[in-house]
């Protein structure tokens, strides 16, 4: 399998959107890399809530396995990471297209595999099931009775306002690198830097990592998460009858 760079059209590549992004199609079966995000992000959300929160859970003693604020911080470090290796993948592509003479050729095919991509994406939508999860039911979860639906839009516009400030950051970066020198985001991948382009949001991820946590040390929970969720099925429903002149017995259930 070889990789090919798709012309100057806009794919997203989860964080950003990359002009000529050489997702990176594979010549053969057409994989494309956002195949990788999707299948990671569902087999994320299934091990973390049938594995990771049962382990957690006998640690402490918190239905949810963590609190959702934990469950964000985790996703932010996720994201930390993801960056990184991003960079490094990056640099290891452009050594590819250096060694091969590449490196002024625009729309050539690289011969690397797809599956290079694989660790980004994987830790992609690692990070995403812990961090965009965790903040849908933290949006929920703590708002208040009458703005629930309110609060589930406020998860999706802090998205959409995250989507536009990424564009604004692209091409902010992209206008001061090309005043400065060499660009870090061209129409030719191979004489891009996207490496330092990746490590830029590595570093703004960490500063946003401890901004978190400075926020999350004086925030109060709305009410006690351990009591919004599932508890053991014997603790939920408690089956009785109760006698009935009219019929001989009327089932009923009682919440705990």
């Amino acid at each position: 399998m070889t990789v090919e760079e798709v012309g100057d059209d806009h794919t997203q590549d989860g964080t950003v959107d990359l002009p000529g992004n050489p997702v990176r199609r594979s010549i053969r079966g057409r994989w494309k890399a956002c195949s990788f995000l999707v299948f990671s992000i569902l087999v994320s959300i299934v091990l973390y809530d049938r594995v990771f929160v049962k382990i957690t859970r006998k640690f402490t003693g918190n239905p949810r396995g963590i609190t959702l604020l934990q469950r964000m911080g985790i996703g932010i470090v996720f994201h930390i990471l993801l960056m990184t290796v991003a960079c490094f993948t990056e640099r290891y592509r452009l050594k590819v297209a250096a060694d091969h003479g590449l490196i002024n050729q625009k729309g050539v095919k690289l011969p690397l595999t797809i599956f290079v991509l694989l660790p980004q994406f994987v830790l992609m939508g690692v990070a995403d099931a812990f961090l965009e999860v965790a903040k849908l039911e933290f949006f929920y979860d703590q708002a208040p009775e009458s703005m629930k639906s309110l609060g589930t839009s406020y998860s999706l516009t802090s998205l959409g306002m995250g989507n536009f400030l990424s564009s604004f950051l692209l091409s902010t970066v992209s206008n001061i690198t090309k005043e400065r020198g060499r660009g870090w985001i061209l129409n030719n991948l191979n004489e891009s830097r996207l490496d330092y382009y990746y490590l830029f949001f590595a570093l703004l991820n960490f500063f946003n990592f401890v901004f978190f946590l400075v926020v999350v040390k004086f925030y109060v929970y709305r009410a006690e998460v351990i009591h919004s969720l599932d508890v053991n099925e014997e603790e939920v429903k408690v089956y009785i009858q109760l006698p009935s002149p009219h019929t001989p017995h009327i089932d009923a259930f009682v919440f705990t």
